[in-house]
C-alpha cells in the first residue's frame, strides 16, 4: 500500500479499528469508552504498532482535544452558566481546590519540587468531561441530584482549566531570572490577557454579523466550514501567542455559544460530535507510554491509586456536605476520582522548563491509565458494590424484611408500573411494588407509594414479597432480558400464578407468549392508535369513523400478530405474512371508504370533491390514500 495517501490509511487503520473493537466491548458489557480505548492501544506503538510514530500520536490527540473542547465550550451558554453560578463555583470550587491541595501536600512529601507538585496537583484535579457525562447520559444520572451536582463541577473544572493553561507560562519563569526579566515576564502576561480579550470582544462584535452574511448565502456545508475557520484560525492564534490551541478551541466554542445560531451549528455538527469524542479517546489509548509503565510499573500503580484515592476522598467528602444521596455516592466519586483529558492539555502546555520530559510522559501515563480502569471499575461497582451499598445506605432502601401477602405483585414501578399500580389502588386492590432504582423508590415515596428496593430476578425476594399467593404477578420492567429472566423465574417456581407482561416489541411479545404468558401489552400499541385517531381527525375524519379505523387497525394488527407468531423465528416467512396481511388490511380498508363514500353520496347528496378525505381511496400503492398502520414487523424495528 506504498501509493496510498498516509491520510487515507491512517483513517482507514482509525475507523476500523474502532468499528471492530467498540462493538465487540460493548457485547462484553465493558461500554464505548474502554473499547476506543482498547482500539488506541491495540492500533498503537505497543500493540500492532500500525502508527508507530510517537510525533503523529501527539499530533492526532491534540487534534481530538481541540475539537472536543470546541464541542464543550459550544454547550456553555453563559446565561446557563449565570444560573447554576452557586452550584458551579461553590461545590466546583471546593472540588477542585481540595483535591489540589491535597495532591500537592503528598507531592511535596514526597519529596517533588515544589513547581512539579503543583502543576502535576492542578491537572489530576480535573476530572473527565467527556467520559463523566456520557456515562450519566447513559445511565440517566443527569437530572438527579448527584447528576446535577457532578455536571456543575464539570463545568466549572472546564473553565478553571483556563486559568491553569495561562498560569503554566508565568510559572515555569516567574523564578527564573536567566531566562526572563521582570519587565518581559509582565509583558508576555498582558500578552496573553490581551490576546484572550480581544478575541472575546472581538468575537462578540464581529461574530454575529459574519454569521448572518454567511447564513444568507443558504449554503449548509459553509456555514459548518465558516464555524470550523473560527475554531482553527483561533486555535492558531493562540498558538502563535504561545498559549494551548486547545484553549483557542475552547474560547471560539463559547463564542458560537453565544450566538443566535447556536442551534444549527449544534444540528450540523451533533452527528460527529460521537465519532470526535471517539476519535479522542482512540489518541489517548494510543498515547499509553506503556514503557514507562513496564520501566516502573510498582510506581505507576502507586501513583494511580494514590491520587484517585485522595481525589476520592475529597470528592466523598464534597458529596456530603452537599448532602447527596447516600446510594448515589459511590459513581459521583468514582466519576470524578479519574483523570481527565485536560491533564493531557496542561501536562503538554507545561514545558520542559516546568515538567521535564520523563515526568510529563509518567504522568500522562497515570492520567491515561486512570481513565482505562475507572469504566472496569464501573461494571465492578454495579455488580458488587451498588446493590449492598443502596440497601445500607437508607433505612428506607430496605429490602423486604417480612412476608407480603397483597393480591398483586409489581415488578418494576417506572412509568407503566405506576399507571398499573395507581389504576388498581384507588380499586382496593392490595399491591407489593418491588423496583431496583433507588432514585426512583425514594421519588415515590414522597408521593406515598409503598415501594420496596429489591432485584425482582431473585428467587428469595419473589417469595418474600408473596407472590406464591398472589392473585396477579405483573412484570412491568423495561429492561427485555430482564423481564423474560423473571418470567422464566415465575413459570418454574409459580406456575399457576397468572402474568401480566409488558412487551416492548413484538419481538419481546413473541417471547412472552412462547413462556405461556398469555395477558400481554405492547408498551406503546394503544397510545399510537390514541396518535393515529387524532392524525385523522385533524384531516377532517368524523370521530366516530377515526375510532373505527384504529379499532379496525386493532383488531387486524392483532389477528396478523397471531398468524405471525407460529414463523417468528423464520424472519423471511415472519415478513411474507406481514406483507401479504397489510396488503389484504389496505384492500379491505379501501373497500370500506368506497362503501361509506357510495352510502353518503345516496343518503345526503354529498360532492366528493367538497370533502376530499372521505373520496373513495385509490389503490394501495397511490401515495395519496390514507396509509394504514405498519404492520408489527415494522414496528419492532423502530421500536
Amino acid at each position: 500500500m506504498e501509493h496510498v495517501p498516509a491520510w487515507l490509511l491512517a483513517s482507514l487503520i482509525y475507523l476500523a479499528a474502532a468499528v471492530i473493537v467498540v462493538p465487540l466491548s460493548r457485547a462484553l458489557g465493558l461500554g464505548a469508552i474502554i473499547g476506543y480505548l482498547a482500539a488506541g492501544i491495540a492500533i498503537g506503538p505497543w500493540g500492532l504498532g500500525l502508527v508507530a510514530r510517537v510525533e503523529d500520536i501527539l499530533h492526532f490527540a491534540e487534534f481530538g482535544v481541540v475539537l472536543m473542547l470546541f464541542l464543550v465550550g459550544l454547550e456553555l451558554e453563559p446565561r446557563r452558566l449565570w444560573n447554576l453560578r452557586r452550584p458551579i463555583f461553590g461545590w466546583g470550587s471546593a472540588q477542585v481546590v481540595g483535591c489540589a491541595v491535597l495532591l500537592f501536600a503528598a507531592g511535596v512529601a514526597l519529596g517533588a519540587p515544589w513547581r512539579i507538585a503543583l502543576v502535576a496537583a492542578l491537572g489530576l484535579a480535573l476530572s473527565s468531561t467527556a467520559i463523566a457525562l456520557q456515562v450519566m447520559a447513559e445511565r440517566n444520572l443527569l437530572g438527579t441530584p448527584s447528576g446535577q451536582a457532578g455536571f456543575s463541577i464539570l463545568l466549572f473544572q472546564d473553565v478553571a482549566a483556563i486559568p491553569i493553561l495561562a498560569l503554566l507560562p508565568l510559572l515555569g519563569n516567574s523564578f527564573d531570572s536567566q531566562v526572563m526579566t521582570g519587565t518581559a515576564r509582565a509583558f508576555e502576561a498582558l500578552k496573553i490577557v490581551g490576546v484572550i480579550a480581544a478575541i472575546i470582544l472581538g468575537g462578540r462584535l464581529a461574530l454575529r454579523p459574519l454569521l448572518r452574511w454567511i447564513a444568507n448565502s443558504r449554503t449548509p456545508e459553509i456555514f459548518t466550514a465558516a464555524s470550523l475557520l473560527l475554531v482553527v484560525a483561533i486555535a492558531a492564534l493562540m498558538q502563535w501567542v504561545g498559549l494551548s490551541m486547545a484553549l483557542g478551541a475552547f474560547l471560539a466554542g463559547v463564542l458560537l455559544a453565544e450566538s443566535e445560531y447556536r442551534r444549527e451549528l449544534e444540528t450540523d455538527i451533533e452527528p460527529f460530535k460521537g465519532l470526535l469524542l471517539g476519535l479522542f479517546f482512540i489518541a489517548v489509548g494510543m498515547s499509553i507510554d506503556f514503557g514507562v509503565l513496564l520501566a516502573q510499573p510498582l510506581r505507576m500503580i502507586a501513583v494511580v491509586v494514590g491520587f484517585m484515592a485522595l481525589k476520592g476522598l475529597a470528592i466523598y467528602g464534597v458529596s456530603r456536605w452537599m448532602q447527596l444521596p447516600y446510594q448515589e455516592r459511590p459513581i459521583f466519586t468514582l466519576l470524578l476520582a479519574q483523570g481527565g483529558e485536560f491533564a493531557f492539555v496542561v501536562f503538554q502546555s507545561a514545558g520542559p522548563q516546568v515538567l521535564p520530559p520523563g515526568v510529563s510522559s509518567f504522568l500522562i501515563g497515570a492520567v491515561a491509565l486512570s481513565m482505562l480502569v475507572s469504566p472496569l471499575l464501573l461494571v465492578a461497582i454495579d455488580k458488587w458494590v451498588l446493590p449492598r451499598y443502596s440497601v445500607k445506605g437508607s433505612p428506607r432502601m430496605a429490602e423486604i424484611a417480612e412476608p407480603q401477602s397483597a393480591s398483586v405483585v409489581i415488578c418494576g414501578f417506572g412509568r407503566y408500573g405506576q399507571i398499573v399500580g395507581r389504576t388498581l389502588v384507588p380499586q382496593g386492590v392490595s399491591v407489593t411494588v418491588l423496583d431496583h432504582d433507588p432514585d426512583t423508590i425514594e421519588s415515590l415515596r414522597q408521593f406515598g407509594f409503598r415501594v420496596f428496593y429489591g432485584d425482582a430476578t431473585r428467587l428469595d425476594l419473589l417469595r418474600i414479597a408473596g407472590v406464591a399467593h398472589a392473585r396477579a404477578v405483573v412484570v412491568a420492567v423495561d429492561d427485555v432480558d430482564q423481564s423474560l429472566e423473571i418470567v422464566d423465574l415465575l413459570r418454574e417456581h409459580f406456575p399457576d400464578v397468572p402474568i401480566v407482561a409488558r412487551a416492548r416489541n413484538v419481538g419481546h411479545l413473541f417471547q412472552l407468549r412462547e413462556r405461556g404468558v398469555k395477558h400481554i401489552e405492547r408498551e406503546l400499541f394503544e397510545s399510537s392508535l390514541r396518535s393515529a385517531r387524532s392524525v385523522l381527525e385533524t384531516l377532517g375524519w368524523p370521530a366516530a369513523e377515526a375510532r373505527e379505523a384504529a379499532m379496525a387497525f386493532r383488531r387486524a394488527n392483532r389477528q396478523l400478530t397471531d398468524e405471525m407468531y407460529p414463523t417468528y423465528q423464520d424472519r423471511k416467512a415472519m415478513v411474507a405474512t406481514a406483507k401479504e396481511g397489510r396488503r389484504q388490511f389496505e384492500e379491505q380498508m379501501a373497500r370500506e371508504r368506497a362503501q361509506r363514500h357510495a352510502q353518503r353520496q345516496v343518503t345526503f347528496g354529498w360532492d366528493s370533491e367538497r370533502v376530499p378525505d372521505m373520496a373513495p381511496a385509490p389503490t394501495s400503492t397511490d401515495a395519496s390514500a390514507p396509509v394504514a398502520p405498519d404492520t408489527p414487523a415494522a414496528d419492532d424495528r423502530r421500536v
